[in-house]
């Protein structure tokens, strides 16, 4: 065999073991996906929303016989008065959160902070005082729960998780996003500001970009604002929609791990763990809109001068109307 044919036969046989070489690449870059794949697809299963809020217990045994649908729960919100270094303190306002990420709509009820309410062996008094009441006698946390459990029996609606933030916990949200836009339904006075140098500090009527100092001295506002607690109420939404646009902005997409795994920084207590609160930031971090989505509700009492079992004397309190109360827990927070 000359060097022409043994050049030749040498070329045919590389010829032949190449394609044997892409073969096995292939086969290789195909396991990679399907594992790649399969590992996906067990990650989007553990935080898929729909799958993951489904067979929720409710805090309180009363409404545990409550059905609820899959991917949907409720969520009661707490902001409390607490300073810092404080165990205890009351209930500033209150939220009661219905979310049905199946079609994408949230449901919001500002409870007043004044509404009368029964605890259990001790009376009435206004819900205010219930956190402050529980916690001096179980302790901040368990004093936290025990007055999610009141309050979920007092709506008779099953309450799936709760969350209770104070000023600085508030405030260092607002500023983890970078601030906010607000679209504030009125002119505010700060008459009782955090701050003195806010002191009769006029916030116009209007769409402000906010950092979280004033984001928190405006939603604490009561006194200057039309219908008081009922116009707070609708600061506090102002605000919490602005905090929603924001997080569920694409472009703060890659923020929401980050944000879940340091909510300790911002609660003072929650029955919600970083997953939930990563399922939950997939599930409204794209298409969100506040004016379509998210529907706010209000309802308003009598306002009465009645005695207060836990502060033995009479005070001003509002009772909410049964029929009325009842009507929008069915619609609006049942399945």
């Amino acid at each position: 065999m000359n060097e022409e044919d043994e050049a030749l036969k040498l070329k045919r046989q590389r010829n032949y073991r190449q394609p044997r070489h892409r073969h096995g690449c292939l086969l290789s870059f195909i396991i990679i996906l399907i594992l790649l794949f399969a590992g996906g697809w067990l990650i989007w299963q553990h935080y898929n929303p729909t799958s993951h809020f489904s067979n929720l217990k409710s805090v309180s045994q009363s409404t545990s016989n409550i059905k609820q649908s899959s991917g949907t729960f409720n969520v009661l919100v707490i902001g409390s008065d607490e300073r810092k270094n404080q165990t205890d303190g009351h209930t500033d306002s209150m939220l009661l959160v219905h979310a049905n990420l199946k079609k994408h709509q949230y449901n919001v009820l500002s409870i007043p902070r004044d509404s009368r309410i029964y605890m259990s062996g001790l009376g009435y008094t206004k819900l205010t005082s219930v956190q402050s009441v529980y916690q001096a006698k179980y302790g901040a946390k368990k004093g936290v729960f025990k007055a999610v459990q009141a309050i979920s029996s007092y709506l008779n609606v099953p309450i799936n998780y709760y969350l209770e933030t104070n000023y600085w916990g508030f405030r260092s949200m607002v500023d983890a996003v970078d601030g906010i836009t607000m679209n504030v339904p009125f002119n505010v006075t700060l008459t009782h500001p955090w701050y003195t140098e806010d002191y009769n500090k006029v916030i116009t009527k209007g769409k402000h970009q906010l950092g979280g100092k004033m984001v928190t001295e405006i939603v604490h506002e009561r006194d200057s604002v039309p219908g008081t607690d009922f116009g707070r109420q609708r600061l506090q939404e102002a605000a919490l929609v602005g905090i929603i646009n924001k997080i569920s902005d694409p472009v703060n997409a890659f923020k929401i791990p980050a944000l879940a795994s340091s909510m300790s920084k911002f609660l003072v207590a929650t029955n919600m763990n970083q997953t939930d609160m990563i399922s939950i930031g997939l599930a409204v971090k794209s298409n969100f809109d506040a004016a379509k989505q998210v529907h706010y509700l209000q309802i308003q009492g009598e306002n009465e001068d009645l005695y207060d079992d836990i502060l033995e004397d009479y005070n001003e309190e509002i009772v909410l109307p049964k029929k009325q109360l009842k009507k929008i827990i069915a619609q609006d927070f049942t399945n």
